[in-house]
């Protein structure tokens, strides 16, 4: 499959590129990796009439941590987040997160953590090429009025599969975007819309610049997934979880954040779930089935037929995810207190 035409831009600014964006909107793309673009570009689910690369924009790529938070620049390679020691220690779900993104060389050589948020929503009925979708009416996501993941759908329900997503939503992080007029900073919660189509909440004029994780004294992080492969795979269920003890009591939970991912249009910040567990013992094991179970209940009602794995399966999968990303979050916690 060839890509369509396009007119390639690589400013050596990040003024270049905002003045790119700013100028062409509706009709540039922005071309970090490419691992998601240029393969729907192929698939012509994507016809950027101007690509404008950020292969100069070394500055975007970095990881920089302060007493308050762990900065990383949008065009950070996911190798450097896997490798990074900061990281590591102040929000393992999204190191581990990272290990389980695409294949090693795609680590290496093109992903990045800021492409991973970015990465379109996602269908098997509407990720393929142009000539399958030629041999049916189009679906929501594809200009059409059809859902073929859920009948009699009056919206698209493709699925946002980003690993990165899910760890950074537990993990508490905001982005930063820039434009031309200027910069905002957005928590990831209120990032995602929920709209299949238009998943993100960012203008055309906008750039993703840098994630901003809080460190939060003494909390533990864990992320989970489920796929058919261990590499290249999307995941078709996906739970981070964040737990922070009590600091007059560090058997006991203070809070906690527990997101599912691949089961709606956007990660699920289960709220109500999440707080059940405030005030439980990191060793409440009837608390922690409970939640799983909670967070099962939750997610089905937004999951659709649209990852290649029978709905009652994924949904079953969540209360598992969920559990084993608490049980080892406690087993973290618990270490910490050994210590």
């Amino acid at each position: 499959m060839r890509l369509p035409q396009f007119t390639y831009h690589s400013p050596d600014t990040l003024e270049g590129v905002l003045a790119l964006l700013d100028e062409h909107r509706d009709n540039a793309g922005v071309l970090a990796g490419g691992t998601d673009l240029l393969v729907r570009m192929k698939h012509r689910l994507a016809v950027p009439k101007v690509l404008v690369s950020l292969k100069h924009l070394d500055t975007l790529s970095y990881i920089k941590e302060t007493s308050e938070m762990v900065s990383i620049g949008a065009k950070t390679p996911i190798i450097d987040v896997i490798r990074s020691n900061r990281v590591q220690q102040q929000a393992p779900a999204l190191g581990q997160a990272c290990e389980r993104i695409g294949a090693v060389s795609i680590q290496h050589f093109r992903g990045t953590i800021g492409g991973n948020i970015l990465q379109d929503n996602r269908c098997i009925h509407y990720n393929q090429s142009q000539f399958h979708r030629t041999g049916r009416q189009p679906c929501h996501k594809d200009g059409g009025k059809i859902c073929y993941a859920r009948e009699e759908a009056d919206r698209c329900n493709s699925t946002c599969q980003s690993d990165g997503a899910a760890a950074l939503m537990a993990l508490g992080a905001q982005l930063n975007l820039c434009s031309s007029k200027g910069e905002r900073q957005v928590s990831l919660d209120a990032f995602y819309t929920t709209d299949g189509i238009h998943p993100f909440d960012m203008q055309p004029d906008e750039l993703l610049t840098r994630i901003d994780i809080p460190i939060v004294p003494g909390a533990v992080s864990v992320y989970q997934r489920l796929s058919f492969r261990s590499a290249i795979d999307y995941p078709i269920v996906c739970a981070g979880v964040r737990l922070v003890p009590d600091p007059d009591d560090a058997g006991c939970i203070k809070s906690a954040r527990i997101v599912v991912g691949a089961m709606g249009r956007s990660p699920l910040f289960l709220a109500k779930v999440s707080q059940s567990l405030a005030g439980k013992r990191f060793d409440d094991i009837a608390a922690v089935a409970q939640a799983g179970k909670d967070a099962m209940n939750t997610a089905a009602a937004f999951a659709a037929h649209n990852a290649g794995a029978a709905l009652p399966y994924r949904q079953a999968m969540v209360e598992t995810m969920v559990i084993r990303a608490l049980e080892l979050a406690a087993a973290q916690a618990s270490m910490k207190i050994a210590r």
